[in-house]
């Protein structure tokens, strides 16, 4: 307790402390305007009308400075709203001993231009004692040994507050030793005593020179293309790159306790964005709804109940076969992993009889079908395992939602789907198209939403890339010319959401994912970022797999009438009763090579195909 109290006690002592050097500089000041103001002749200096000037300045410092709230705490010290409060503070001073003066200057027998010619002296002596104070602050307050020597890139307004915030935190790990800037304007800046070195061009130099192990960017929103041109720069002289997450991530539970700091990844270097999405809409038909989830437990399906929980629905179900992926998603939401409530649910989508159980027993209003198969390589060994899952799993997850009267139905679809060549593709495609002719026959919102490869989704290669590298390599690239479209997972999720507020039955939805990345460029980033040596080995094309992927197959239209970056076009509707397997596996085995003889169709036959 007593602790507590000299901790409470210590604040108010500054504060009262604060004025009497306030006062101090008033008397000061006084006594040197009334010298300048009698040209040194201290025989002309009424004494006791000086005084109570004195006294007068004093009382209007402390009633004003009060009422102002300069003497509360109100403002931060040496910040620029406590230096405007001082000077009307201040004025209003001088204004008063201007009045004072004025009404009694017979008495006192001194000059009414005292006051004025005070007022500068009492503004300089209270900011310089402020100054003063400020500078032992942020002396006593510096990091300690065994910091690392920090360069930071942007002379902004962050790159401020980095400089501040590593000078006074005595815990902190950096120590700046210089600032990056690109504006010629900011060449002989100082911020905190730190100057500005250069420009990025100069990089290698302004490091070798500074000796930094560290480079910070202190950017609101870093471009990709700035990021890769920073990368490059400083390849090869070990030094970390680091960059500011988003405020909203900065403030997230989840990262209390985590450096503000993260270094640069895979996502920085392609320069995805988040989708502008429609709050009001998506909280029109999640809000308040049952909504269910299938694949709840993949990287995909934990993302949208992470980002649908959000939107208070009235309940989250949760549908996996994988019991551990449901465990973590749940723990992501709701911070344990009990698995004994009725948001999980463990399931498989190939189980037509158990999905109707499920549907009819929890009456879902809005359902995302995010479970799938999608490891391309695979499936093109095991089609029929594709087919099973992909194709017929997502018939009896429509059937299942017809059943219930399901009002709105997301099928997430791949860009693999457009213009199919693998047997991942037309499984996909398959889906799209009864998915189609499912909104047909119940009327409702049934859509599908195609993008393309996830950052850091299962099936994706930067994972393959990530674990090849720790492993000491080769990283293996099929093609150096092969180009693939990019986007993260939450803006995958966050289209997904989208779609079923925008979309009608039987769309599909395309994002506008914007130029595709070579694989290669990735595969060297990655290697920079390392800091190893790693051998890139070229496998080659494998049977069916495409140089560069398209998002909007051949014949299907491209047009945005209601979202800037979502596509519309259309799926062909494909009736269940039209299905056959045999036509299926022909179709995927033109595709990849000759046709088996026992598959032999006519070419009227792969219509009823995918």
């Amino acid at each position: 307790m007593a602790s507590d109290n000299r901790s409470d006690t210590k604040p108010a002592l500054w504060l009262w402390s604060q004025f009497v050097l306030d006062s101090f500089a008033w008397v000061v000041a006084i006594a040197l305007a009334l010298l300048l103001r009698y040209e040194l002749d201290v025989t002309l200096i009424h004494v006791g009308g000086t005084i109570l000037l004195m006294v007068v300045a004093i009382v209007t410092q402390l009633i004003a400075g009060w009422s102002l709230a300069l003497y509360r705490g109100r403002y931060a010290f040496g910040s620029f709203h406590e230096a405007r409060i001082l000077v009307v503070v201040t004025l209003i001073v001088a204004a008063v001993m201007f009045i004072f003066l004025y009404l009694l200057v017979s008495e006192i027998h001194i000059a009414r231009s005292v006051g004025a010619i005070a007022f500068p002296f009492a503004c300089l002596f209270m900011a310089a004692i402020r100054y003063m104070k400020r500078l032992y602050v942020e002396g006593k307050a510096k990091p300690g040994e065994g910091t690392q020597k920090t360069l930071v890139y942007g002379a902004g307004f962050l790159g401020n507050s980095l400089i501040n915030r590593m000078l006074q935190d005595q815990e902190s790990p950096y120590f700046p030793v210089g600032l990056i800037d690109d504006d010629a304007a900011k060449k002989h800046l100082r911020l905190s005593s730190v100057s500005v070195l250069g420009r990025g061009t100069d990089l290698p130099e302004i490091i070798r020179r500074t000796k930094a192990t560290v480079l910070v960017l202190a950017f609101a929103h870093v471009e990709a293309t700035k990021v890769r041109e920073i990368s490059d720069a400083v390849a090869g002289l070990h030094v970390r790159v680091l960059v500011l997450p988003p405020l909203k991530d900065m403030l997230a539970a989840d990262n209390a306790g985590m450096s503000d700091f993260r270094e640069i990844d895979v996502a920085d270097l392609i320069g995805r964005r988040p989708v502008d999405i429609e709050l009001d809409q998506i909280a029109g038909y999640v809000t308040g709804r049952r909504v269910l989830v299938t694949g709840a437990g993949g990287s995909i399906g934990s993302e949208l109940c992470r980002q649908l929980s959000g939107f208070n629905p009235a309940e989250l179900i949760m549908l996996d076969h994988d019991e551990t992926g449901l465990q973590q998603t749940q723990i992501s939401i709701s911070g344990h992993g009990l698995l004994n409530g009725k948001d999980t649910v463990l399931a498989d989508i190939r189980d037509a009889e158990a999905l109707n159980r499920i549907f009819r027993e929890r009456r879902p209003e809005v359902v995302f079908h995010a479970a799938a198969l999608k490891h391309a390589p695979l499936l093109q060994q095991y089609p029929e395992e594709g087919w099973k899952t992909n194709t017929l799993g997502s018939l009896n997850v429509l059937r299942a939602a017809q059943s219930a009267s399901v009002q709105t139905y997301v099928n997430v679809s791949t860009d693999k789907a457009a213009s199919p060549t693998t047997a991942l593709g037309h499984s996909k495609r398959a889906a799209e198209k009864l998915t189609a002719w499912m909104a047909r026959q119940t009327g409702e919102r049934y859509v599908s939403v195609r993008f393309g490869n996830v950052i850091g989704s299962r099936g994706s290669m930067l994972p393959l890339f990530t674990e090849q590298i720790r492993t000491g390599g080769p990283i293996t690239v099929t093609h150096p010319d092969v180009t693939r479209f990019f986007m993260t997972i939450p803006e995958a999720c966050q289209l997904v959401i989208q779609a079923g507020a925008i979309g009608h039955g039987g769309d599909v939805l395309i994002l506008d994912m914007g130029e595709p990345v070579k694989i290669l460029d990735v595969a060297r980033r990655m290697i920079a970022m390392s800091g190893k040596d790693i051998e890139i080995v070229y496998t080659g094309l494998r049977p069916s797999e495409k140089m560069h992927e398209q998002l909007v197959g051949v014949g299907e239209e491209d047009a945005k009438p209601l979202h800037p970056k979502i596509s519309h076009t259309t799926a062909v509707p494909l009736a269940p009763d039209a299905l056959s397997l045999q036509t299926w596996l022909l179709r995927c085995a033109l595709e990849s090579g000759p046709a088996p003889e026992d598959l032999e169709e006519s070419d009227d036959d792969l219509a009823a195909g995918a």
